[in-house]
């Protein structure tokens, strides 16, 4: 009877320890689906930053048709790929290479690089940047800690009965990874340089000049 209780108690305690890894399986899947929920929020923050950045760019180089065409193809690429997060990496790399371009195209025109709004623009596009890293790092080291569990035992076990698969991670191609995000920083206009300052007058000499009287 004894021996019944003991057996008894060890199937509770790994249907307990199942339904634990089980619900941690649950919460970690959503985490990582609200982590990609924010990288998508992101993306499409940028692509709606795009429309402006290239008209700003083609008043002042307006010749540059190619760049502004390879940055209007890749930007649709991007924002019509609702598919993997690898299918979703796979078309950021062109369109991240094409804003390349048009900031490279950028730092040949000085007014441009002054212009108050194009600035503006810059700076909100690397303020998204940075935001789009973030939550890249975050829900790749979720999937990393999901996918780890997936091939863990026991937890194995409970990946398999509740058809729990690996995540997939969102990675940029090397190249594009290494370049960094595509930013200029072109700090402050130039200020013109001052001329020379205008010469002082000499003083006249102390009691020695001449006086007139009306």
């Amino acid at each position: 009877m004894i021996a019944l209780w003991i057996v008894l108690g060890i199937v509770v305690l790994i249907l307990l320890a199942g339904v634990l890894s089980y619900n941690r399986f649950v919460s970690q899947r959503n985490l990582i689906r609200n982590a990609w929920a924010n990288i998508d929020t992101e993306l499409r923050r940028r692509y709606d930053l795009i429309p402006n950045l290239v008209e700003t760019v083609k008043g002042y180089a307006a010749h540059e048709r190619g760049v502004f065409e390879e940055v209007a193809r890749t930007r649709s690429a991007a924002a019509a790929a609702t598919g993997s997060p690898q299918e979703q990496a796979a078309a950021e790399g062109p369109f991240v290479q094409a804003l390349r371009q048009l900031f490279a195209v950028a730092e040949n025109y000085p007014q441009l690089k002054a212009n108050q709004n194009f600035l503006g623009l810059q700076q909100e596009l690397a303020n998204t940047e940075d935001r789009i890293q973030a939550a890249r790092r975050f829900y790749n080291n979720n999937v990393q800690a999901f996918n780890a569990r997936i091939k863990q035992f026991p937890s194995m076990m409970v990946a398999r009965l509740g058809n729990f698969t690996e995540e997939q991670f969102f990675e940029v191609e090397e190249a594009i990874r290494e370049a960094g995000a595509p930013r200029v920083d072109f700090g402050t206009a130039e200020v013109p340089a001052a001329g020379p300052a205008p010469e002082t007058p000499p003083a006249p000499p102390a009691g020695g000049g001449t006086s007139f009287t009306p």
